[in-house]
């Protein structure tokens, strides 16, 4: 087939399959097709997923207000919800703690916080915390998320007020740099760094390395890209206790408790409901790589505050893969995979390297790798080399947004289809006159091409359906400024010129040509590659 298609010479040898199959990650990794046997040759594994059963089901909770938090918790909990996540910031602050909590009861439901040295100070005054509620200690996620600087010192002020309590205190929130659009291996160095930073202060206050690493708890984010995924949680746990081993901690406390949280900037905000698809994957890959708790966010976190059919889809996604599909009767399903534990191993040989620069050059280091993957995200993302389904393929113009309460941390996020996005939130003013060439059957395929992707920029178009020729498409053509031509190369050949020519007389201003244009006189043109983003902007200025 890759004879066929040209993708292989006649001169290529047959080794050269691989090559051409394997896909290459945002950090450089080459992915093969299928895993083989010598892929492993020489590795040794460390670290693996240690979770037995099911992983505990943690809802996140941002606003707008202490009554309703409260509210969705309860109803989460009755859900079957068994851990809680009240992030402050957003419509909470710490007095908003105890009334969030109302009702609940606490030995028996964990709770983590995310709001500082007063958000810490709020949980703890709480009597009867269960020992897997964690004071949620992060200075670090706060300082790369534009916030202040970060003061270590809290670090240790919290461990040790968590340590009275016989809970934990640190959090090493990872998806801070996954939020700024951070690859899997930034991402995982970033983690790295951060908690090889809060285990120096700790030890710096009095704590063995053992009982530092008692207080630490990783957050990592899951990704619809399902492997990926999966290697990067079981990286993360043997990066993790590699770092404990080289602090010489005892071989039995080189552990640690992953949080794993379906991506904010994967979700979109309009065809919302194919999030749901986005978080099954992922929360599945988060599951398969050994997290032992997993924050599914509601479908609709994009458009705001989740209502309570979105937190009900959300925390039932977990029960379905744990009681329905068993993923959690495994401790370690993806060992043994060639493909997985190559993956696993590449993604932890570049996070360690990350990790080197960061500590030698400070985050700043990190902010510039990130920046420039972020733009090559982008850029593949314009090229629909990544689609986004309902953003950049099959849009649906009609859609009609639910309502949510805004929330300013569903605004605080960069979504991967942000820059499409903003072109739906403003639809161009006019149409498009789609000038099909023959018989439906002869231009669907172009006609359906460019309709999606002129519909992933905001813009309609009206079709002029079925024609024989250049006078028969004119005279269906109602006077808008910009047409596009769609059909086949041979109906281009025959009369594309002549089709061109009318509607230019007719007083099209602007012409596109879905394909490639040839020897035609065309404004512009659209074919499979080409870069979505700015063909979308120059027809919307043509429109204007």
């Amino acid at each position: 087939m890759l004879r066929k298609s040209g993708r292989l010479t006649d001169e290529d040898p047959d080794a050269t399959v691989w090559t051409k199959l394997a896909r290459t990650t945002l950090d450089g990794i080459s992915v093969a097709p299928i895993g083989t046997p010598a892929d492993l040759e020489g590795l040794a594994t460390a670290g693996r997923p240690t979770r037995e059963g099911a992983w505990d089901i943690r809802a996140q909770y941002d606003g707008p207000d202490a009554k309703a938090v409260n509210q969705a918790i309860l109803a989460d909990l009755n859900g079957g919800v068994t851990s809680l996540w009240i992030q402050l910031g957003a419509g909470l602050t710490a007095a908003d703690v105890a009334p969030a909590l109302e009702g609940v009861d606490l030995s028996i439901a964990p709770v983590v916080v995310d709001g500082g040295i007063e958000g810490a100070e709020a949980l703890a005054a709480l009597d009867g915390l269960h020992a897997d509620s964690n004071l949620g200690a992060d200075p670090l996620a706060v300082q790369l998320r534009g916030g202040a600087g970060a003061d270590l010192g809290q670090v240790a002020t919290v461990a040790k007020l968590a340590q009275q309590k016989g809970v934990r205190g640190v959090v090493v929130d990872a998806t801070a740099a996954h939020d700024l659009g951070a690859s899997d291996a930034q991402e995982l160095g970033y983690a790295l760094y951060a908690g090889v930073s809060y285990l120096r202060a700790l030890v710096d206050a009095g704590l063995s390395v053992e009982e530092a690493a008692a207080q630490v708890e990783l957050r990592i984010a899951a990704t619809d890209e399902q492997f990926p995924t999966i290697a990067k949680f079981r990286a993360a746990r043997r990066l993790w206790a590699r770092v404990l081993e080289l602090s010489g901690a005892a071989e039995e406390a080189r552990v640690t408790r992953i949080h794993g949280v379906t991506s904010r900037p994967m979700l979109a905000k309009y065809d919302s409901y194919v999030n749901m698809l986005r978080t099954t994957v992922a929360s599945f890959a988060a599951g398969v790589g050994g997290a032992e708790a997993v924050t599914v966010l509601p479908f609709d976190s994009a458009l705001g505050v989740p209502d309570a059919f979105g937190r009900r889809i959300a925390r039932n996604t977990s029960h379905l893969l744990i009681d329905e599909s068993h993923v959690a009767k495994v401790a370690d399903p993806a060992g043994g995979s060639y493909a997985v534990e190559k993956l696993t191993d590449d993604l932890a040989r570049v996070a360690w390297d990350v990790l080197g620069e960061i500590e030698t050059s400070g985050l700043d280091a990190l902010t510039t790798k990130i920046a420039a993957t972020v733009e090559t995200r982008e850029k593949q993302i314009a090229q629909r080399k990544r689609p986004l389904t309902g953003v950049t393929e099959f849009p649906n113009l009609g859609e009609t947004l639910p309502e949510r309460t805004p929330s300013p941390i569903a605004d605080a996020v960069r979504r991967y289809g942000a820059s499409f996005e903003a072109l739906r939130d403003e639809p161009a003013a006019a149409p498009v006159f789609l000038a099909t060439l023959g018989p439906v059957a002869h231009h669907t395929a172009r006609a359906t091409f460019i309709t999606n992707l002129l519909a992933a920029g905001g813009i309609a178009v009206e079709a002029a359906g079925p024609t024989t020729d250049a006078a028969d498409l004119t005279s269906k053509y109602a006077g808008q400024k910009v047409a596009v031509l769609a059909g086949t190369d041979k109906a281009y050949a025959e009369w594309g010129a002549d089709a061109i020519s009318a509607l230019r007389d007719a007083g099209a201003a602007y012409v596109i040509l879905a394909g490639k244009p040839g020897d035609l006189a065309v404004d512009d043109s659209a074919a499979m590659g080409v870069d979505a983003l700015a063909f979308l902007n120059r027809t919307r200025e043509a429109l204007a």
